[in-house]
C-alpha cells in the first residue's frame, strides 16, 4: 500500500507542481473565488469556491486577518512541497534500499521487478546508460525529464 502511494506522489508530484505555479490553474482558480474582487480571499469565498482549501484556512491565514491572499497560499503552498518532497525522497531511499537486494546501490531489472515492479515496466527508458541497472540517480533524471514534458505541454 505504501509503495502505491509513493509511485503515485511520483507521478502526481509534477502536476501539482504546475498548478501551484503562477500564471497556473491555482491563479485562475482563486480570481473564479475572489467573488468581491478585492484581491484577497474571506473564509465565505473560500469555503464556497475551494472546499479542499477550506479545510487549511487558519493554517494559510498566515497574519490571522480572516482573509487569504495569493502570497499566503503560494507561501503554505510552498511549505507543503517542500514538506512532501522530503517526505517521498525518505520514502524513495527506503523503497530503493528494500528491493537493492544485492546491496549494490542499483537495481538489477529482477530486482526492479521484485520490489519496484512500476520501476520495472519503464526499466528500459530509466536505465540511460544501458548497462542493465538502474540508479537512484538515472530514475531522478527520468522523473525530471518526465516532469519538465509534462511542464512544456501545459
Amino acid at each position: 500500500m505504501l509503495r502505491k502511494m509513493f509511485i503515485v506522489s511520483l507521478i502526481l508530484a509534477p502536476a501539482l507542481a504546475v498548478a501551484a505555479a503562477p500564471g497556473g490553474r491555482r491563479v485562475d482558480s482563486f480570481k473564479k473565488a475572489d467573488a468581491d474582487g478585492n484581491g484577497m480571499l474571506s473564509r465565505a469565498e473560500v469555503e464556497k469556491s475551494l472546499p479542499k482549501l477550506a479545510r487549511q484556512f487558519d493554517v494559510i491565514d498566515a497574519n490571522r486577518d480572516g482573509n487569504l491572499t495569493p502570497e499566503e497560499i503560494r507561501a503554505w503552498s510552498r511549505a507543503r512541497r517542500g514538506h512532501r518532497r522530503e517526505t517521498a525522497g525518505a520514502k524513495f531511499q527506503e523503497y530503493f534500499k528494500r528491493a537493492d537486494a544485492d546491496g549494490d546501490g542499483a537495481l538489477s531489472r529482477a530486482e526492479a521487478g521484485q520490489g519496484m515492479p512500476r520501476i520495472a515496466r519503464k526499466f528500459d527508458a530509466i536505465d540511460a546508460n544501458r548497462d542493465g541497472k538502474v540508479t537512484q540517480d538515472e530514475m531522478r533524471a527520468w522523473f525530471q525529464a518526465r516532469r519538465a514534458a509534462r511542464e512544456r505541454r501545459s
